[in-house]
């Protein structure tokens, strides 16, 4: 049976920039689960576990990107809210997730993140000192684009993957 799912694309905000360093699949998915728990009880993390995981991250950047059933989607994104830090090697960073962007598939994520990511760039670009610092976001903002990848084992993420 086909099963759908959702991608939830987050990013991590947090003032501290030690942070970073232990933004890892681990630390967010127990972050998530901890607070899917808090807000929805035993009965919201067994249906979120069904399906969640993390399923891609980039710590340099702080993006995340959830996977869940497209039934428990709703269950997911209003506990995000409450993840109020991560912990890794006993230490608790603050910070908090940005859901930027719910689709169907991984790829309607990359393209959101690619035009997120340009947006965010041309705000920096109105902002810029000097000239140095506008060549740099300009080199930055032409290479933004989605190269055409296909998987070694042929699949496509899609909504009605099954695994």
């Amino acid at each position: 049976a086909a099963l759908s799912r959702r991608y939830v694309l987050c990013e991590v905000v947090s003032e501290d920039p030690r942070c970073r360093q232990c933004i890892e699949d681990r630390a967010v998915g127990l972050a998530v689960r901890e607070a899917i728990g808090r807000v929805h009880g035993d009965y919201g993390l067994a249906c979120c576990a069904i399906s969640f995981t993390v399923k891609y991250l980039n710590a340099y950047t702080g993006t995340v990107l959830l996977r869940c059933r497209k039934d428990s989607c709703r269950l997911l994104c209003s506990a995000l809210p409450f993840v109020r830090q991560l912990e890794s090697r006993n230490q608790r960073y603050p910070c908090f997730l940005n859901t930027l962007h719910v689709g169907g598939t991984i790829r309607t994520c990359q393209k959101f993140l690619i035009q997120y990511n340009r947006r965010q760039l041309l705000m920096l670009l109105q902002n810029c000192t000097n000239e140095e610092e506008r060549r740099c976001i300009q080199k930055s903002l032409l290479s933004c684009s989605l190269t055409e990848e296909q998987s070694p084992s042929g699949e496509e993420e899609d909504d009605d993957g099954t695994e």
